[in-house]
């Protein structure tokens, strides 16, 4: 070892023997060290010993009342009341028995309230709070107290479509998995979760004689009733019941009747309401979020009248008042709805909008339902919790019995009036019957598109006749324009060419006719695809999902109005959309507007920017439509011969031709208006 070795170890050992030295604590700081040695050993060794007097005689008698209100008679005098910390009994000769559980330490329940057990203070402590709350709760609910506590149990009610799970905490139903249908979101595709007990809840409130009652405070007794029902029910005293019954029969339906016996000696007799409260808070199950939020509302009908639903695209909330036949939390594609037997007398409607993460929506109802004391069916509903499907929602009335239309399809967001009709009476049927024989959605969307583009074929063939009219013509109103121009002719001028018109056969209007006719159509198939459930999750080349956008690529930024994504068929759609512009203004005479033209090729960029984030089965329909009507118009190009259409209307307009009533009326009002424009220049 060298002498630098040496040194290093010497300063080492000075550093650390210097370090320990100014670290030593003081005097003081080891007396108070004493001092909280001394206080935590004196603390222990008082939890260690027993007990001083906490429970007096009185406590021991309304325990014992409390476990006659709450046990449940064997049958032999005595009430046995035993919740996982108490196991007791009491009869009239032995007065109260049985035992204890005092956080790990069993104690007879006589030693206890005599002050005699051998428990720690902390002990004690704990099983006084015990015999306080079972004392506070008897007396507070009575007979309904004995259904506070005990394990939750579930029961599954299940069938080919739809698995219900129903909590005997509550008597409610705690979780709704369709088994059809699966999530587009997250890393796996997951069965669709419609109602979650973390999320969903519901529960009925109604007042006894002397308490307000929450049916969701309660573990309720089970009861099944074979494969497909149970029965879940509270006794608070001997001779009555108050219960929820439960049946699932084929489809997506909940049949829930509230059944009662002998409650009119614990609910006042007066009673005719009670109040029911449901929760749902809206998860997402689409990729597209714009389409499912836009879609996501509270929609409600009254009896006897149309459907309405709270304001999708905000926070809103309603007061209702009157006979409300149901409540539907609905969303794109599925839908919770509760349907009354007898309507709700009001109801309180309320929707919050979640913004970000794995939710929509939060959905509140607190309705008012006609209630009596009665034996019998209290109150009567049916749960639906299903898909937004057209024909099963259609079918519901039939197997559902009410005497009026429940009008379930307006669940569907399938545009109003005439644009619903088209929908529901023919493209619905026609979808549904293509789909029977063909799998392929993107194949079913071409022929739908070839039956629409059918049917409106005349009206296409007549728009394009009047256009190869006023193209012909276009030779003589160039002539009319030359001989009277200006302003101050502008009158004279209109009178010449209208008159050219009616000789030669011929109007502005007679093309207009035809693409008026073919909007709603267009505006038709803009409200079905989005709402389709029979597109949601079928793929066709690129598209993913028919019912979502089909985005091919994210950008690292945004673009406004645009968004991140790009969908192709959106993009295809645009780029036909411009080449059909201007293949129709080939066909359409030059309106002499130099801004026009512009206008034309600006529209189908709006469309882009538009339908970006709509449905990729919408922009794959307007595509086809487009190539399709492009096809059209080149065909009759080559099947209508100009110039004998040319020479027919020439020929026509050297025959005397009766003028029309409303072609008089035109004129004789361009007339007067032109009479009125020279008076006015003459009094200039």
């Amino acid at each position: 070892m060298d002498k630098n070795t040496i040194t290093g170890l010497v300063l080492m050992a000075a550093i650390m023997f210097g370090f320990l030295y100014i670290m030593k604590p003081s005097e003081a700081e080891m007396a108070a060290e004493r001092e909280r040695a001394e206080a935590a050993a004196a603390q222990a060794s008082k939890d260690a010993t027993p007990a001083t007097a906490v429970f007096t005689p009185a406590d021991s008698a309304a325990l014992a009342a409390a476990v006659r209100t709450m046990g449940t008679p064997d049958g032999n005098g005595r009430t046995i009341f035993s919740d996982g910390t108490f196991n007791l009994t009491v009869d009239s000769v032995a007065g109260l028995s049985g035992t204890i559980d005092a956080g790990g330490a069993s104690a007879d329940i006589a030693d206890l309230l005599g002050n005699r057990a051998a428990l720690t203070n902390a002990q004690t402590a704990r099983a006084a709070k015990a015999v306080r709350t079972v004392i506070d709760n008897s007396i507070r609910y009575e007979g309904f107290a004995r259904y506070l506590g005990g394990e939750a149990k579930t029961v599954t009610l299940e069938n080919d479509d739809v698995k219900i799970d129903i909590d005997s905490r509550g008597a409610l139903i705690s979780r709704v998995t369709l088994k059809k249908y699966k999530t587009e979101v997250g890393a796996e595709p997951a069965d669709i979760v419609l109602f979650g007990h973390d999320t969903d809840s519901y529960s009925f409130r109604f007042n006894t004689r002397d308490q307000r009652i929450d049916t969701r405070d309660f573990n309720f007794a089970v009861e099944a009733e074979g494969d497909s029902a149970v029965f879940m029910s509270l006794a608070p005293a001997p001779g009555a019941v108050w219960g929820i019954r439960y049946v699932l029969g084929d489809g997506y339906v909940v049949r829930m009747d509230v059944v009662q016996k002998g409650m009119d000696a614990i609910v006042p007799p007066s009673t005719v309401s009670m109040e029911l409260d449901w929760h749902q808070k809206m998860a997402r199950n689409e990729r597209g979020r714009t389409f499912e939020e836009r879609n996501s509302s509270i929609a409600y009908k009254y009896v006897g009248e149309g459907v309405d639903e709270l304001s999708s695209g905000s926070d809103d909330q309603k007061n209702l008042t009157g006979h409300l036949r149901w409540v539907a939390f609905k969303n794109q594609f599925f839908s919770s709805v509760l349907i009354a037997k007898d309507a709700f007398s009001a109801a309180e409607l309320a929707s919050v909008k979640i913004k970000e993460g794995d939710y929509l929506k939060d959905m509140d109802m607190k309705a008012t339902v006609p209630y009596t004391t009665a034996d019998g069916t209290a109150a009567s509903f049916d749960f639906f919790f299903g898909p937004n499907d057209y024909t099963i929602l259609s079918d519901l009335d039939k197997t559902l019995g009410h005497d009026e239309d429940l009008s379930l399809t307006r669940i569907i967001p399938m545009g109003w009036g005439i644009f619903r009709w088209i929908n529901a009476y023919i493209v619905v049927p026609v979808f549904h019957f293509l789909s029977k024989f063909i799998s392929n959605y993107g194949i079913i969307i071409l022929l739908l598109t070839l039956f629409i583009k059918l049917i409106i074929f005349p009206f296409t063939y007549k728009s394009f006749m009047s256009q190869a009219k006023m193209r012909v013509l276009a030779p003589e109103i160039k002539e009319i324009n030359d001989k009277w121009p200006g302003q101050e002719n502008a009158m004279k001028r209109q009178q010449e060419t209208m008159a050219l018109y009616s000789r030669a056969g011929a109007s502005p209007f007679s093309g207009c006719l035809p693409m008026m006719l073919q909007m709603p159509v267009l505006i038709a198939m803009f409200s079905f695809f989005p709402s389709a459930i029979e597109l949601r999750g079928q793929s066709f080349l690129w598209a993913h999902d028919l019912s979502a956008p089909d985005s091919i690529l994210r950008l690292p930024f945004t673009i406004p109005f645009y968004g991140n994504q790009v969908s192709l068929f959106c993009l295809l759609m645009t780029i036909v959309n411009v080449v059909y512009m201007h293949v129709s203004m080939q066909s359409q005479p030059n309106s002499g507007m130099p801004g026009m033209k512009m206008m034309q090729y600006l529209m189908p960029v709006m469309f882009l920017f538009f339908f970006n984030d709509y449905a990729s089965g919408l922009s794959y329909y307007y595509l086809l439509s487009l190539l399709i009507t492009i096809i059209q118009t080149w065909i009759f190009r080559r099947v209508v011969n100009e110039k004998k259409v040319r020479e027919q209307m020439l020929a026509n307009a050297r025959k005397p031709r009766k003028k029309s009533g409303w072609m008089a009326r035109l004129e004789e009002a361009q007339r007067q208006a032109q009479a009125a424009q020279r008076q006015q220049q003459k009094r200039r």
